[in-house]
């Protein structure tokens, strides 16, 4: 099971990792140990592997900072359910392997601290006894995610998805 940790509307990136605690300022900190440490402490001290996050609009919103991404990959979060995301913070995401699903219901239905199972293969969410039908991911995001990341993708496959 899953823990659900539950934000509103324009959570931007630097709430996710403030500027100060940017890697290239803290270069012998762990970034993951940033995640939200202003905006919800409790997060980057009890967020274990596999939680979900799920956020109102707009998710990720503001600067294009990349180790905002790479704090939650580091804390090894399972998905994002937003109603919208941050056009450059999906890319983002998906680029290093964070599964992100717009899903307006599960958002509405989900509460903060609610134990959840994900399955990103059936498009399914568990919480209790309800269950939610999750929109597929695009093809081309679902196999780089499968694959733990752009990178990880490219070095399998010797190409990008969709090029021959």
């Amino acid at each position: 099971m899953s823990k659900v940790w539950k934000f509103g509307a324009d959570v931007d990136t630097d709430q996710i990792v403030p500027g100060r605690y940017a890697p290239y300022m803290r270069p012998d900190a762990d970034v993951a140990d940033a995640a939200f440490i202003e905006a919800r402490p409790d997060f980057a001290k009890t967020a274990q592997p596999g939680d979900v996050i799920v956020a109102e609009e707009n998710f990720g919103c503001g600067s294009s900072r990349e180790y905002a991404v790479e704090a939650l990959r580091r804390r090894k979060v399972g998905a994002i359910i937003a109603k919208s995301f941050a056009r450059i913070f999906y890319r983002n995401a998906i680029n290093l392997g964070i599964p992100l699903i717009i899903s307006p219901e599960a958002v509405d239905a989900l509460a903060d601290g609610d134990s959840v199972e994900i399955n990103l293969a059936n498009g399914k969410l568990t919480r209790g006894k309800d269950t939610f039908d999750l929109p597929a991911m695009p093809d081309f995001a679902l196999q780089i995610v499968n694959a733990g990341g752009v990178v990880a993708y490219v070095r399998q496959n010797g190409r990008f998805p969709g090029e021959a």
